[in-house]
């Protein structure tokens, strides 16, 4: 199976649209479409080919370094990392002129130098990250929004309002996994990486669906009560926990 092919079938298991996908990833659509065509013309170059690819693959639950490496054989191998020294050096040695004067126009071909390689280094050290949850430890706010992420909190059975109809889901990341989370109208609460060791926690009336990209990667407590893993390393799972919170479908 292609680049292209791999990262499509991963990104339909996840339950992901191209849309979503990009704006998961900041990634435009048209080119999403055209790299799952293994189509990497449209990416300027191999160095932001494998930027793309890399993002795209953990968003969807594959291994970007896995993912990358497939892509640097089928292209040729790793490409050499460019010098920025070389982007400084004159071809022939510039020769000072005896008078005073400046000379402009050499002053504007080094600022232009300047600029250009100081937007190559930030576009190489910022470009395409991936969004991560907002995790804060302790007690979230009382103002705090329904659904929005909370550090842990107290048993549904203490908590204000329809105890019966309130789910609360405590999700604990045992490493970095993906995980989409949406309330019984469709609403999202939360799509993006939830950082290994970090616990984040959302409530919603009646119930939540939730997309993981990992079954394995997490622990869940619905109503405090501790339901485990959802699933089995790697394993990709769509599952609602509602009222009663003991029973996932």
């Amino acid at each position: 199976m292609s680049i292209g092919s791999s990262l499509a079938e991963a990104r339909r298991s996840a339950g992901l649209t191209v849309a979503e996908l990009s704006a998961h990833t900041r990634i435009r659509e048209a080119l999403i479409h055209a790299i799952e065509r293994d189509d990497f013309s449209q990416c300027g170059g191999d160095f932001y080919a494998r930027g793309h690819v890399r993002n795209i693959a953990k968003a969807v639950g594959l291994d970007p370094e896995t993912v990358v490496h497939e892509y640097d054989e089928s292209h040729g191998g790793v490409p050499l990392p460019v010098r920025a020294a070389s982007v400084f050096q004159a071809d022939t040695p510039i020769k000072i002129r005896e008078s005073r004067s400046p000379n402009w126009t050499m002053a504007m071909v080094v600022a232009l130098a300047i600029v250009v390689v100081f937007a190559v280094v930030r576009a190489m050290g910022g470009g395409g990250e991936t969004p991560t949850a907002d995790v804060r430890p302790g007690l979230p706010s009382p103002s705090a929004p329904l659904g929005a992420p909370e550090g842990p909190r107290k048993p549904a059975s203490m908590a204000a309002g329809k105890v019966n109809d309130l789910v609360i889901l405590q999700v604990k990341a045992k490493r970095s996994s993906w995980l989409d989370v949406k309330d019984m109208n469709g609403k999202k609460l939360f799509s993006g990486t939830l950082e290994a060791g970090k616990t984040s926690v959302w409530r919603a009336d009646k119930g939540m669906k939730v997309t993981f990209s990992d079954g394995g990667a997490v622990s869940l407590q619905v109503n405090g009560k501790n339901l485990g893993t959802p699933g089995r390393r790697g394993q990709v799972l769509n599952r609602f926990y509602g009222v009663p919170a003991s029973e996932p479908r």
